[in-house]
């Protein structure tokens, strides 16, 4: 029986990933707010 979570990191980054987060509003809002760390 397969487990439930099947990493593919691909899928991950595509929807968790820097570009992804470029895409919408997220990265100039903290840019704004002066993180120092804008994603991971």
């Amino acid at each position: 029986m397969k487990r439930t979570y099947q990493p593919n990191k691909r899928k991950q980054a595509k929807k968790h990933g820097f570009f992804a987060r470029k895409e919408s509003k997220i990265l100039n809002n903290r840019r704004r707010k002066g993180r120092k760390v804008l994603c991971k």
